[in-house]
């Protein structure tokens, strides 16, 4: 192509320069902006109607919510509240009457007087007469004052004296509140228990296949000292040596406890041993 004529083409000829024109390529970018200007239209043409459409929605639901409902109200009954009766006041506390008044005869201290100047009321009363009446400053009638006061009881109070404790807390209890325990609870006594016993001695000493149970019975003092261990089963095959010995070389106990008090008590403890066939 010859050079003036280079700047007067456009971009897509000088492309397609000695191609193929009609096999459609050439056509589709020589539309390609046409096409593109056309979905543009068509997009804003299409968001414009859903806009239009929601906003058209949008006032038809405004006006048919600004329609009132107008429905007939029923106003209930209300009782006035009833007034409270004052509460009546409480009755009077019961008259108490008075004691009964004592006989009394008024003191006249002794002055030396003329007869004619001594008053009625001022003589005093003959020796035997006051023998059972009260002296005071003033005379007054009433009953004889017999010196003698009643006893005032409390009803409904009695005194009672708490049993006394007569038990003799030096013997070896049988049954105790809290039975002796060892340190640690029942668990460390059956490791210390599997770690300690000989498992084989009945094995040893040729016992048959079985279930052999061992009662041991021991006393644990206040202390927590274990003494007094003996076998109180007759197994044989050395299985109560074995179980005395174990129990004999354990650790301090926790002592048993009666009324609070630590005492010395005894324990008894089963200790089986199995023996396998073969």
């Amino acid at each position: 192509m010859e050079a003036n004529k280079i700047l007067k083409t456009d971009f897509l000829d000088l492309l397609f320069e000695d191609r193929n024109k009609a096999y459609g390529a050439y056509q589709l970018r020589k539309t390609y902006n046409k096409r593109i200007t056309t979905a543009l239209l068509i997009t804003a043409g299409l968001l414009l109607l859903i806009f239009l459409t929601s906003f058209l929605a949008n006032q038809l639901e405004d006006k048919g919510s600004k329609e009132l409902k107008v429905e007939d109200v029923v106003l209930a009954n209300i009782k006035e509240p009833e007034e409270q009766k004052p509460e009546p006041p409480p009755p009077p506390p019961p008259k108490q009457e008075p004691p009964p008044k004592v006989e009394m005869t008024k003191f006249t201290p002794p002055v030396i007087v003329k007869d004619e100047e001594v008053k009625k009321e001022d003589i005093p009363p003959e020796v035997e007469k006051l023998e059972d009446t009260k002296i005071d400053v003033i005379s007054q009638e009433g009953i004889k004052d017999q010196g003698i006061a009643a006893p005032v009881v409390d009803e409904g109070k009695a005194v009672v004296e708490a049993p006394k404790d007569e038990t003799n807390y030096d013997q070896t209890f049988t049954k105790v509140e809290v039975e002796a325990s060892f340190p640690g609870g029942e668990g460390q006594w059956r490791k210390f228990l599997e770690r300690n016993l000989n498992a084989s001695a009945p094995v040893d000493n040729g016992a048959p296949p079985g279930s052999y149970t061992v009662q041991v019975q021991f006393i644990v003092d206040k202390e927590g000292n274990v003494s007094d261990v003996k076998a109180l089963t007759s197994h044989g095959y050395g299985m109560e040596d074995e179980a005395v010995r174990v129990i004999k070389r354990g650790p301090k106990w926790t002592p048993a406890i009666q009324n609070g008090r630590q005492v010395k008590a005894y324990r008894k403890q089963p200790i089986t041993f199995v023996v396998s066939e073969g």
